[in-house]
């Protein structure tokens, strides 16, 4: 997924993409990826 940094955090604050926050940074499961992009996309 070729999407800034901007987006992703966009995508996180709207509920779009689920992550952890850890420290000052997100982690974001592969699976969850995988998840959105089958929403979006239609895969």
């Amino acid at each position: 997924m070729r999407v800034s940094n901007m987006t992703v955090y966009r995508l996180i604050r709207a509920g779009e993409l689920r992550a952890a926050r850890v420290g000052r940074g997100y982690r974001i499961r592969e699976s969850e990826v995988d998840a959105y992009l089958d929403r979006e996309v239609g895969t």
